[in-house]
């Protein structure tokens, strides 16, 4: 039987406890995004008509993609998005690129679960500067309904803009 030297295996065993310990801590990174949360800051914009991103500011990986594209978002569209369909589940919200996506959520008094999608793509209080895209569990809703809620957003938007008095 043959042995094996000590310094030998003192050496494959810190080698081995190393690679353990290395891979502990990629798996230990991996677990932060499981609980990560929506945020809170992030749903509103703050001073003004846009909010915009500083050139600074980001991840490593959005240097691999590109960064990321900014556009100027009516904060009066932003906040009357979130008010007109604070029935539904936020899922995301960003400022930045103007989107807010909601989960499946029923409306007072409804039976139908919807979701949503918004953009908003310009900062004028506009119709042109708000799409919104409504799907039930079976599919995208009627044009009519889209519509009414493309709607409700104009006129509270426009209500939260003479709140403000900024005519």
């Amino acid at each position: 039987m043959e042995t094996i030297p000590d310094d030998t295996m003192i050496s494959s065993r810190l080698k081995f406890l190393g690679l353990a310990t290395a891979c502990l801590a990629v798996l230990g990174g991996c677990s932060a995004f499981q609980n990560a949360r929506l945020d809170e800051d992030a749903m509103r914009v703050k001073s003004g008509r846009e909010r915009t991103v500083d050139p600074g500011e980001g991840s490593l990986l959005d240097a691999f993609r590109g960064g990321r594209e900014t556009v100027k978002v009516n904060r009066f569209l932003w906040t009357a998005s979130l008010e007109v369909l604070n029935f539904l589940p936020i899922e995301a919200a960003d400022p930045f690129t103007g989107v807010i996506s909601t989960g499946f959520g029923v409306p007072p008094g409804g039976g139908q679960a919807y979701r949503a999608t918004v953009l908003i793509s310009d900062p004028a209080l506009d119709a042109r500067s708000l799409k919104v895209a409504l799907q039930t569990q079976r599919g995208p809703v009627d044009a009519a309904t889209t519509r009414a809620v493309e709607d409700a957003i104009l006129n509270r938007a426009r209500q939260l803009r003479i709140q403000s008095g900024k005519f």
